[in-house]
């Protein structure tokens, strides 16, 4: 019999030089080796959670900054925690009641926060380029926790993450994404994402909602999610939607035309949600309860995902090392 467990090695723990500062704005930040790499280390933090003792010394001394100018609860609650788990300290700020609320600029936020010397800002907020704007004006690493409806980088790395868990393999995985594409960031973030570790993506909703040019198949029958082996549903994103645009007739022909429902599911596929979930529009409830669903595989993935993002923008170590006893 044998049991395994985890230790820390003492690495180089200096920061790097503001001329290697590494940041995660974006998917098109990363390569298939980043993504592997972040994978393999995301699965050693997970290793790690199964002890009693579930914190680690590796950031001890360390600050990370979260942002967020957008509700958000499993984002904000996991990266708060990934940096404890850590052994970071953390500073927290939302818009409200803040001096946004007064008018102050998000440059000027940005240079406030830098004033505490911050090793990491991560970041959501309503505008497209947000983080950009922050890395420009901060010496801190910089993650992106979703812009608008542009990117979600760690949502994309904490979806392969559960897909590979699930199914053991990325290459050549089937994945139908259903919904409001068009202003999701979650689904364009996916879709790059997928492409770099060589998934088949189909993209299935109304034509309105479905985007050109993501490089991907487009269909609008929910028919087509028969042969995925994940179907990844997405809400309606209301909050990015132009007033008085009309997408959709009305939310229940939404529900009867491309709702995922337990019949239109074969019993091998799995299904993914990014939440928030609105229960009976595009996901029946038996649906999201059901054992085909890996929504609650996201959220715990979601913890060591930005764990591994923290660890590997902070540090070239310690490490992780997975040892082997013979125990009798």
């Amino acid at each position: 019999m044998t049991e395994r467990s985890l230790h820390v090695v003492s690495g180089d723990l200096r920061p790097p030089s503001d001329g290697e500062r590494r940041h995660l704005l974006s998917v098109a930040d990363l390569d298939r080796d980043d993504i592997d790499r972040l994978l393999a280390t995301a699965h050693s933090f997970a290793l790690s959670q199964e002890r009693d003792t579930k914190k680690l010394p590796t950031l001890r001394g360390r600050l990370v900054a979260n942002v967020f100018f957008e509700s958000s609860t499993r984002t904000s609650t996991s990266f708060e925690l990934a940096a404890k788990r850590l052994s970071a300290d953390t500073l927290s700020m939302k818009a409200s009641g803040s001096s946004v609320d007064k008018g102050e600029s998000l440059r000027d936020t940005a240079l406030t926060l830098s004033a505490y010397e911050p090793d990491v800002i991560v970041i959501r907020h309503p505008q497209i380029g947000a983080p950009q704007l922050v890395a420009q004006a901060t010496h801190a690493h910089v993650v992106n926790a979703g812009d608008g409806k542009h990117q979600h980088p760690t949502q994309a790395l904490l979806d392969l993450y559960t897909i590979s868990e699930s199914l053991g393999r990325l290459d050549g995985v089937h994945v139908a994404i259903v919904g409001d594409v068009l202003h999701s960031r979650v689904a364009r973030s996916l879709v790059q994402a997928l492409r770099l570790v060589g998934a088949h993506v189909t993209l299935v909703g109304p034509p309105p909602l479905l985007p050109e040019g993501l490089g991907v198949e487009r269909s609008f029958d929910i028919r087509d999610i028969a042969n995925a082996d994940i179907v990844y549903v997405l809400r309606m994103q209301r909050e990015r939607m132009e007033e008085g645009a009309n997408y959709v007739p009305s939310l229940r022909e939404y529900t009867a035309r491309w709702g995922v429902t337990l019949d239109r599911l074969s019993p091998n596929q799995r299904v993914m949600h990014p939440g928030p979930m609105n229960r009976g529009v595009e996901i029946d409830p038996r649906v999201a309860d059901s054992p085909q669903a890996l929504v609650v595989d996201q959220v715990k993935a979601g913890l060591v995902v930005r764990m591994a993002v923290l660890y590997d923008l902070l540090t070239t170590g310690p490490v992780l090392v997975e040892t082997t006893a013979e125990v009798a």
